[in-house]
């Protein structure tokens, strides 16, 4: 039977994480569910029958890793654009994902009406992805002191680019998170290009992690290619959160292998050697090797795993193009309201 033979490094990797062997098993599925509806959805925009998309590859370990350290039925998300191997832990399936793609009006995000790849879901508490840059950091901020101010013990975690610890929310929210010691988890996934900006053009310290011993609390530095090491360091911040300890930047070092979006040429900035590289450090590659050296899993268990996931994106892909699209109407839904001033005029507000 696999897994009947891990030695004692193995079991320090993952067992003594307090990860059982199903649990990791698990971990690799959702990498492996998020690249394949990205690429998916990178063939289906290419065919001009999706808008828009922002990649995750390259970050499924940071993302998955991060939320199987959270409560999921209790912990709140605020993650960004990119952050699809989280929505998939936190309970959105592959359906889900290619109804917000296709923006049919059964999208669970926002009824077609957000951009793709902006998560929302009230009912796995994922708060409402915007597409202003950092806007969600604050606004996780703000749970937190709420849950505070309530004395219900759950965490939040926000996460975002390298390029967003450079917005001014990022800096207003981890401020005022240091002085009132609140329950947050800032993770920056760190893939060293701001769409377009390199790494040494947008920060000027050593790591993006330093930046927290301004605010109070501690920052590190944890490779995001490996989803252990990210998990470690998540779950380390959320029980310190818990205690009362207050806040922790977290800076996961990632690759993008693929442009910025599916608008961007990344040609026009990056060298072809670059791009190779990056594509070297596949954390879905790493993984599946650490799970093989386990005796956790096998080149037939492994295609089987793949050739289900792959049906299930298909059947995914099939229902959300045949779905129906969301009403005109419906555009301005919770957006705008109708009001009339003393005269009886009527006008729109928002």
């Amino acid at each position: 039977m696999m897994g009947d033979n891990l030695d004692l490094k193995t079991e320090i990797k993952h067992r003594l994480l307090g990860l059982s062997d199903q649990q990791v098993l698990d971990i690799y599925r959702a990498m492996v569910l998020a690249r394949k509806v990205d690429e998916r959805m990178w063939l289906l925009n290419r065919a001009g029958k999706i808008p828009f998309l922002v990649s995750c590859q390259g970050h499924e370990a940071a993302q998955v890793g991060a939320a199987y350290a959270l409560n999921q039925s209790n912990d709140f998300l605020c993650p960004y654009y990119r952050d699809m191997g989280m929505a998939i832990v936190f309970g959105m399936t592959a359906k889900e994902l290619m109804l917000a793609a296709f923006a049919k009006a059964e999208d669970p995000n926002s009824g077609g009406r957000q951009m793709p790849c902006h998560y929302g879901s009230k009912q796995n508490r994922i708060l409402s992805t915007s597409s202003v840059v950092a806007s969600q950091v604050p606004h996780a901020v703000g749970i937190a002191l709420s849950g505070s101010i309530m004395g219900e013990a759950f965490v939040v975690l926000t996460s975002f680019g390298d390029g967003a610890s450079s917005q001014g929310e990022f800096h207003e929210a981890a401020n005022f998170a240091g002085i009132h010691r609140l329950p947050v988890i800032f993770l920056c996934e760190n893939n060293k290009y701001a769409i377009s900006v390199p790494y040494n053009k947008q920060v000027a310290s050593e790591s993006i992690a330093a930046r927290a011993s301004g605010y109070g609390f501690p920052g590190v530095v944890v490779d995001g290619n490996n989803p252990l090491d990210v998990y470690e360091a998540v779950k380390e911040a959320a029980d310190r959160a818990r205690r009362g300890g207050g806040p922790t930047l977290i800076e996961a070092v990632v690759d993008r292998p693929v442009p910025h979006s599916s608008d961007d040429d990344d040609r026009t900035y990056r060298t072809s050697e670059e791009i190779e590289e990056a594509k070297k450090n596949d954390p879905i590659l790493s993984f599946s090797r650490y799970l093989k050296e386990a005796g956790l899993l096998d080149e037939r268990t492994e295609l089987d795993m793949h050739e289900r996931i792959e049906h299930e994106v298909d059947e995914a892909t099939e229902y959300a193009e045949r779905a129906e699209d969301a009403a005109p109407e419906d555009a301005l839904k919770h957006v705008y309201a109708l009001a009339g001033g003393e005269s009886g005029d009527r006008h729109l507000i928002y």
